[in-house]
């Protein structure tokens, strides 16, 4: 009966949902449902552009070295953003604010470049959403892409404040971890449509 009781202790227990895990599952549920967005949103994109014998060359039209460096940036954005969870685990909120703001730096910088390249391709190129499907795909994958950035921006903004505030430790940081989360898919969406839309 004992030697019963105690292999029964040594039974691994499951883990009960916690506020933590359930905001990462959420998380995870909105990235999923929003992967299938992009997902349809790209699919469309190779359907069109197969279907349509006269689709331009996106290489002569589109500026590929300045969305390389705009590529460049998001992904030392994750870097930051990795950077950002690493301090604040070792408790360092110091370190947490500094790489927090370097992530939102990138991000805006990547905005800017974005708004740039917009403008050139509208002003100088003259494209528009209304004129041909290559213009209205561009400009719907890539603002699309881009609001999820300013989402971002603003949400990395406030965890910011947080850490700012005291708010986030070394026993309490996963916050910061559901932030990232939502980073690191904004930047491999973009490298999934800088290789379909600019490169291909």
């Amino acid at each position: 009966m004992s030697e019963a009781l105690s292999v029964h202790a040594l039974e691994p227990t499951e883990t009960p949902l916690t506020p933590e895990s359930w905001g990462k599952l959420g998380m995870w549920i909105f990235l999923a449902g929003d992967a299938m967005s992009f997902g349809g949103l790209i699919a469309a994109y190779a359907a069109l552009r197969i279907g349509t014998p006269t689709w331009p060359q996106p290489s002569t039209i589109l500026g590929i070295q300045l969305t390389a460096i705009m590529t460049f940036l998001l992904i030392c954005s994750s870097v930051t953003m990795v950077k950002a969870l690493s301090a604040i685990r070792h408790g360092q909120r110091a370190g947490l604010v500094k790489f927090l703001a370097l992530t939102i730096f990138g991000g805006l910088c990547f905005l800017g470049m974005q708004a740039y390249e917009w403008h050139h391709l509208i002003v100088e190129e003259g494209l528009a959403i209304q004129h041909r499907l290559f213009d209205a795909t561009f400009f719907i994958l890539t603002g699309f892409h881009g609001c999820h950035v300013t989402g971002g921006v603003i949400y990395l903004f406030f965890v910011m404040l947080g850490g700012l505030r005291g708010k986030y430790s070394a026993d309490h940081y996963n916050g910061v971890e559901i932030a990232g989360l939502y980073w690191h898919f904004v930047d491999l969406v973009w490298i999934l449509i800088f290789t379909f839309v600019y490169l291909i």
